[in-house]
C-alpha cells in the first residue's frame, strides 16, 4: 500500500496549530520563559467522534482551559470552560456527546482509613448545548463517584455507559448506610442518567472486575481473593472457565479475543514477574497462551466490539502490532512519515481511516496530528507547548555500566545550541519505581535543559521496559544497588566529558523523590543538592500508611515486601533517619492534597534536616496532588527548582566558582559497595 503524508515537512519548518486555540509561536532570542514548560499543556487529550468527522480536545483559549469540539474544518462547535478540572480522560458517546472523565481529592468523614482520597466522576456534555451532567449524581443510593468505566454501548437510538459505583445498602436500618466500599457494576443511560445494576458486588477481601460484550451485557467476571491468591474467571452462565493462584494478584482480564467468541486475560507469574495472555473459550475449555513472545506495553480494544486487535510494543520508542493486516498497514506507513520522531498513536474512527498521532523527540515539543488515509495527508492540529525547534535540547538514549556490570539505559537531554562538554547536570530519575523513561518532549528536563543543564533520567534496575529479569533484579534494591545505577550514570557522563561530576544535583518526583533525598542522605559527597518533589522520606511510614489503607490486605502486604523489603529492614534505606549525614541543600515540595505520598512525608523530613541544623526549603503546594495536575502549582514547582538549583548549582561555570566554594570532587568509579547496606535504623 502506497501511503505518503504530504505535510509532514511542515513539522520542520514551524509548528502550525488549530486557529481556534489561538496558539502559536516565534523564535525567541532568550531562552523560553519556565511557563512556556510549567503550564499545563496548551493542546492534550484529542479524540475522534466514531465517524472521523468531529474532534474533542482540551485546549487552551488565551489563559483558559477549554474542552474544544471542531470539525473537520477546524470550526469550533462547543468550548466549554474546565478552570482547574483534573481532566483524566475523554471519550465520545456516539457523535452528539462527550463524557469527562476526570478526579477530585475529596476530605474523607470519620471511620475511613485515610484523611483524603482521589475520587473520579464521569460528566457527560451534550455538544448541541443541552444541560451537562455528571453520572450518579443525585442518586442517592450510590456515592463516591464512579468506581471504574467500562465503555459505552449503542441499542437503537439510545446510548448507554458502564461504571462501578458503591451502593448504600440497608443492612438492617431503616436509612441505606454505606456497608461495603465494593463496587457493583451499573449500566446507566446516558439520556436520562438512569441506572440499572447488571453485576453484583464482591465480598470482603475479593476484588471483582467484569469483561462486557458488544451488546453491554456481562459475559466475563474475575475473582481474587486476596488472603489466598486464589482467583477464577465465570462466564455469563457461571460457569468457572479459568482458575489459579496468584499470591501478588497478577491476574486480569483483557478483552474478548479478535474473533469474539473468546476471552483474553494475563497472569502475572509470582516467581519470575513475566506478564503471560491467555485466551479460553467462553463457553469452557483449556486455556492457551497468546503472544507468548510478544512485550505488551498496552492493548488496544475496539470500543463497539470489545475485541482484542492490537497492542503497543514496550520499549524506547513507539511501536505497534494489529491483528488487522490493512491497520498494520496504515500504522506502519504513518510512523513512517514522520522519521526520527517518536509517534504515538492516540486514537481512531469506526472506520481505521482517520487517526490521531502526537510526535515528539529531536526538535518537536509534542505536536498533534490529524491522519487522513483516503487523502494521504497529515493536518497539524496543535502544539503541547509553546517552545520554537531550535529551543527544544537534543535528547538521546545513551547506555552504561553499573557497578556490577548490569547494563542501564537513560535518556539524555542537553542545553541547546551549545556544546555537550563539561557540563552542569542534573540525574532525574523517575517515579514509581515501576516506569521508565523514554525519548520525547519531558517538560521537566527540557525546562532545565533550555537553563544550560545537561539531564540524565536513567532507567536504574526495577524501571519496566527492559523485561520481567531487570524489573525484578530491583526488588529490595531501594537505597541500594538502584541508588548507584543513578550515580553510576554519572560517572559515566563524566568520563565521557559530558559532565562536570562536581557539578551534579539530583531530583525527582514520588519515587524519584526518594532517590533525590537518598542521593544525600544514603550516599554523601555525590551531589551538590537535591529537589524531592511529593517524594518519600520515611519508606517504614510509606508501607505502614499503604497497608492501613488496604486494611492490612494481604496480596498488598506480600507484593510489598517482595519488592521493597520487610519492614524491620525500611528503617536502612529510609533517609529521614540520616537527616544528620546531609552535606548538600535539600529542596522539599510537596502538594498539600498528595494521595499517594502524603504531605507529612516531607514535612516531617524537613522538620528532620532543621534539627540536624542543614540547609533545608520546603515548599507547600496547596490544593495540589501527587501527579501536578493543576497548573498554577504545578508552574510554582518548576520555578521554585529552578531557582534553587540556579543558587546552589550555577550552569555558568564562573558563576558557580563565585557563589559557592566548590563541591570536592566525588569518587565515581563504579560503587564497591552499596549505600544502605551497612546503614542502621
Amino acid at each position: 500500500m502506497k501511503y505518503f503524508l504530504a505535510n509532514v515537512a511542515m513539522l520542520v519548518v514551524a509548528m502550525l496549530v488549530v486557529a481556534i486555540l489561538g496558539i502559536g509561536h516565534t523564535r525567541a532570542d532568550a531562552a523560553p520563559p519556565l511557563s512556556a514548560y510549567g503550564k499545563l499543556p496548551g493542546f492534550s487529550n484529542a479524540v475522534l467522534s466514531p465517524s472521523g468527522r468531529m474532534i474533542a480536545v482540551i485546549g487552551v483559549i488565551g489563559e483558559e482551559r477549554r474542552l474544544v469540539v471542531l470539525d473537520n474544518g477546524n470550526r469550533a462547535l462547543l468550548a466549554v470552560p474546565l478552570g482547574d478540572a483534573k481532566v483524566r480522560e475523554l471519550y465520545w458517546i456516539g457523535e452528539n456527546q462527550i463524557l469527562i472523565y476526570k478526579s477530585d481529592t475529596v476530605a474523607l468523614g470519620m471511620g475511613f482509613t485515610a484523611d483524603q482520597a482521589e475520587l473520579f466522576s464521569a460528566v457527560v456534555v451534550p455538544i448541541d448545548g443541552r444541560k451537562i451532567w455528571a453520572v450518579f449524581k443525585g442518586n442517592k443510593n450510590i456515592t463516591g463517584g464512579v468506581r471504574g468505566f467500562y465503555g459505552v454501548n449503542r441499542r437503537g437510538e439510545k446510548w448507554y455507559g458502564y461504571f462501578g459505583g458503591i451502593t448504600l445498602e440497608k443492612g438492617g436500618a431503616t436509612e441505606p448506610r454505606l456497608v461495603t466500599t465494593k463496587p457493583v457494576l451499573y449500566e446507566v443511560d446516558l439520556q436520562t442518567g438512569f441506572a440499572r445494576k447488571i453485576g453484583d458486588r464482591s465480598g470482603d477481601g475479593v476484588y471483582r472486575s467484569w469483561t462486557l460484550g458488544p451488546d453491554g451485557t456481562v459475559v466475563a467476571t474475575l475473582d481474587y481473593v486476596s488472603k489466598s491468591g486464589s482467583w477464577s474467571i465465570r462466564n455469563a452462565q457461571g460457569q468457572k472457565i479459568a482458575t489459579g493462584v496468584s499470591k501478588l494478584g497478577g491476574a486480569d482480564l483483557v478483552s474478548l479475543g479478535s474473533a469474539g467468541d473468546t476471552l483474553i486475560y494475563s497472569l502475572t507469574d509470582d516467581d519470575d514477574g513475566e506478564n503471560h495472555r491467555f485466551e479460553v473459550a467462553l463457553g469452557g475449555g483449556e486455556a492457551k497462551e497468546i503472544l507468548a513472545d510478544a512485550d505488551v506495553q498496552h492493548s488496544f480494544i475496539d470500543p463497539r466490539s470489545r475485541r482484542f486487535i492490537g497492542y503497543r510494543v514496550t520499549g524506547e520508542m513507539p511501536a505497534y502490532r494489529f491483528v488487522n493486516g490493512r491497520q498494520q498497514k496504515i500504522v506502519d506507513a504513518t510512523l513512517k512519515a514522520f522519521p526520527g520522531y517518536a509517534v504515538t498513536l492516540i486514537d481512531w474512527n469506526d472506520a481505521f481511516d482517520t487517526l490521531i498521532v502526537k510526535t515528539e523527540g529531536g526538535d518537536d515539543p509534542q505536536s498533534w496530528w490529524l491522519v487522513d488515509i483516503k487523502t494521504s495527508r497529515a493536518q497539524p492540529l496543535g502544539q503541547s507547548y509553546l517552545v520554537a525547534p531550535a529551543d527544544v535540547g537534543p535528547v538521546k538514549m545513551i547506555r552504561y555500566k553499573a557497578g556490577d556490570g548490569l547494563e542501564i539505559a537513560g535518556v539524555l537531554t542537553l542545553p541547546p545550541g551549545r556544546e555537550a562538554r563539561n557540563l552542569p547536570v542534573i540525574i532525574f530519575p523517575h517515579g514509581g519505581p515501576s516506569s521508565h523513561d523514554m525519548i520525547g518532549f519531558d517538560w521537566w528536563a527540557q525546562a532545565l535543559a533550555s537553563r544550560g543543564y545537561a539531564v540524565l533520567q536513567p532507567n536504574f534496575r526495577g524501571s519496566t521496559g527492559y523485561g520481567a529479569a531487570f524489573e525484578r533484579a530491583g526488588h529490595g534494591e531501594w537505597g541500594r544497588k538502584m541508588q548507584t545505577d543513578m550515580s553510576d550514570g554519572l560517572a559515566y557522563l563524566a568520563r565521557e566529558g559530558i559532565a562536570d561530576p562536581r557539578r551534579a544535583c539530583i531530583m525527582g518526583a514520588s519515587f524519584g523523590g526518594y532517590a533525590a533525598l537518598a542521593g544525600v542522605t544514603l550516599q554523601q559527597g555525590v551531589y551538590r543538592c537535591a529537589v524531592s518533589v511529593n517524594g518519600v522520606a520515611d519508606v517504614v511510614r510509606l508501607m505502614s500508611t499503604d497497608l492501613a489503607r488496604s486494611r492490612n490486605d494481604p496480596a498488598m502486604r506480600r507484593g510489598l515486601e517482595q519488592q521493597i523489603g520487610v519492614r524491620r529492614d525500611l528503617g536502612a534505606v529510609s533517609p529521614l533517619r540520616f537527616a544528620d549525614k546531609v552535606t548538600a541543600p535539600v529542596l522539599l515540595i510537596h502538594g498539600k492534597d498528595d494521595t499517594v505520598v502524603l504531605y507529612d512525608q516531607s514535612n516531617d523530613m524537613a522538620a528532620a534536616l532543621r534539627r540536624a541544623g542543614k540547609t533545608v526549603e520546603f515548599v507547600t503546594l496547596a490544593g495540589e496532588d501527587h501527579w501536578l495536575s493543576k497548573g498554577s502549582t504545578r508552574l510554582a514547582m518548576l520555578q521554585a527548582t529552578v531557582a534553587f538549583i540556579e543558587r546552589y548549582n550555577p550552569a555558568d561555570a564562573s558563576a558557580a566558582s563565585a557563589a559557592i566554594a566548590p563541591a570536592p570532587a566525588p569518587a565515581l568509579a563504579p560503587a564497591s559497595t552499596q549505600p544502605g547496606k551497612a546503614a542502621s535504623p
